[in-house]
């Protein structure tokens, strides 16, 4: 039995449980309240609640996409929340990047529509996109790898914030901006002040990952998009990077996807989990996991059926 999209978004009413207070959505679907007592007991079950409370930042509706005969998505629905951290999870194959890329325009959906806060996108390029407010990060580091780590962090601040002075700062030094106040900011807020001088290309892949993260967020994105961006790291590396986006609770907007739960299970307040182009869950990480056609179809787990004659 799939589990109906009204009743799978559940509100993330805890660390990782997610099933406490109901999450609103405009359709009129509630969850339901068991393990209330567990939600109460987690401080970010309040944080959930006021997160439920947020406008719509994306909603994704009906979208299906076609190559050739190959149904890659099959009539979506979805809507992420401001100041929502949600991951989406599934296997290779199951439609997370494709959905992943019709949301951030880099594909156009055969039918179905996608809106930005309020604004229908659709058919908006990824320029047009990001120029709105959406940043996207790829699973492989987007830096300059023969410039320093503060001289990235310098060029991000200029793209952003000082765009006419670009071609004067090509020209000129980039040290004179070594302590613009947000520059440092962001070298703290990452850890990368012990490499601030380092050239790019000698840091190891999880140093380049806070950095692509850093300068993304120093934009300061409306809507930010991690396409694995855990991907190829050490767990050592990985716990530095979670350390850094879990400061980012309740106050940005992330979408992550992931094809392992590990992962994000600990930071996400919501999962949706996907399956050959289709939703098989949407809603708290543990009510997810648990449900059948995840464990069916994520793991392989077959679930035995209810002896004939057991009570319904």
């Amino acid at each position: 039995m799939r589990l109906p999209l009204q009743s799978a978004r559940l509100q993330a009413g805890g660390a990782r449980l997610g099933i406490g207070a109901p999450y609103s959505y405009p359709d009129g679907g509630m969850t339901d309240r068991r393990n209330t007592s567990v939600a109460r007991e987690r401080p970010e079950g309040a944080l959930n609640a006021i997160v439920a409370t947020q406008p719509e930042i994306i909603r994704a509706e009906a979208v299906t996409k076609r190559f050739g005969g190959l149904t890659a998505l099959d009539g979506i629905d979805y809507v992420l929340r401001e100041n929502e951290i949600a991951g989406i999870l599934g296997s290779n194959g199951a439609g997370k990047t494709v959905f992943f890329n019709l949301l951030t325009g880099f594909y156009q959906p055969d039918s179905g529509a996608i809106y930005f806060q309020g604004r229908d996108v659709t058919r908006w390029s990824p320029q047009q996109r990001v120029a709105a407010g959406m940043m996207r990060t790829f699973q492989l580091t987007s830096t300059f790898d023969n410039l320093t780590v503060i001289d990235n962090l310098v060029l991000a601040f200029y793209r952003a914030y000082k765009k006419h002075s670009l071609l004067h700062l090509f020209f000129n030094t980039c040290k004179a901006q070594h302590r613009e106040p947000r520059v440092v900011q962001a070298l703290h807020d990452f850890d990368l002040e012990d490499v601030r001088d380092r050239e790019v290309r000698h840091l190891s892949l999880g140093e380049k990952r806070l950095l692509e993260i850093a300068m993304t967020l120093l934009v300061e994105p409306k809507l930010l998009m991690f396409d694995e961006p855990l991907a190829g790291l050490s767990e050592s590396e990985i716990q530095r990077i979670l350390k850094v986006l879990r400061r980012s609770l309740g106050r940005r907007t992330i979408l992550i996807v992931e094809h392992k739960i590990s992962h994000v299970q600990d930071l996400v307040q919501r999962l949706t989990v996907m399956h050959e182009g289709k939703v098989l869950a949407d809603g708290g990480v543990e009510e997810c996991l648990k449900h059948p056609d995840v464990r069916r179809s994520y793991w392989q787990i077959e679930i035995p059926a209810a002896p004939s004659g057991a009570a319904s």
